[in-house]
């Protein structure tokens, strides 16, 4: 019976550092070394409500926003996922053909392809500066705005995630019509 004693403040005193002890050390610096990112990299309004993450795609359909990637999973943050179809797969040829329409996309004006396909976890909050300035015209009128305004805008987000080794910038959707909105200047 002290065996099964020894062991069971063992197992104790172990959770009690390896659970408890690293768990709260870890969180205590994220706190303090990289704040934001430590509480889900939340997007708040000026009163303090929380409108969404950083990092995880919401979906937006009104023509004065920024529309995202497509969702394999319908932005459902606890369900993260591709399609896993193949370029070749006639289901998603059928799919980005459905979804051509709503960017009026044509042979003359075709679609950036990430607007057309989900990305790996159907989660991508970004989009690619080249496929916001796809949009701007849309929301630039639905929001009665100068388009050159709306592309200035879009250069003021566009960021280069791998700084001077990616050429190609991005662009959050989020934040983007956040911006927008926050400025003032929703329809």
């Amino acid at each position: 019976m002290d065996a099964f004693f020894a062991s069971l403040r063992l197992v104790l005193v172990t959770m009690a550092i390896c659970v408890a002890g690293y768990g709260t050390t870890i969180w205590s610096l994220a706190q303090i070394l990289t704040p934001g990112s430590a509480e889900g990299s939340l997007i708040r309004t000026a009163d303090g409500t929380v409108i969404g993450s950083r990092l995880i795609a919401q979906q937006f359909t009104e023509p004065q926003y920024f529309w995202p990637r497509p969702s394999a999973v319908d932005y459902n943050a606890s369900a993260a996922g591709g399609s896993n179809k193949s370029p070749t797969s006639t289901e998603l040829a059928k799919r980005a053909e459905e979804i051509m329409p709503r960017y009026d996309a044509t042979a003359a004006n075709p679609l950036p392809p990430e607007l057309a396909a989900e990305s790996g976890s159907g989660l991508d909050p970004h989009i690619s500066v080249n496929a916001a300035m796809y949009q701007a015209k849309r929301v630039a009128e639905a929001r009665h705005l100068p388009l050159p305004e709306v592309e200035t805008i879009i250069n003021e987000y566009a960021f280069s995630p791998g700084a001077f080794l990616t050429p190609d910038r991005l662009v959050n959707v989020l934040e983007l019509n956040f911006a927008l909105d926050r400025d003032g200047k929703a329809p």
